[in-house]
């Protein structure tokens, strides 16, 4: 989605994802006064919803600490039929 605000947000597996590049042939959208992102497949399901962060800084307030993943990193594992 082209109008996706760059920012970030943490996968089910507790991975850090760009909103801009979130992968799995994904694509998210971002309410930005709610700090809410829905990762949606390419029919449209919500697979996954997550908190928006503006930058990584916003993430190390939080207290998170994740891994920042490209895009090319796949979603869940190969057990989960991923």
């Amino acid at each position: 989605m082209s109008n996706t605000p760059e920012g970030f947000f943490v996968d089910w597996d507790g991975q850090l994802r760009s909103t801009t590049d979130c992968g799995g042939g994904y694509r998210c959208e971002v309410d930005l006064p709610a700090k809410y992102v829905a990762v949606m497949s390419t029919k449209g399901a919500l697979v996954h919803e997550a908190t928006f962060y503006k930058d990584q800084a916003a993430v190390e307030k939080a207290g998170i600490k994740a891994s920042l993943v490209p895009g090319s990193v796949p979603w869940g594992r190969k057990s989960e039929g991923f």
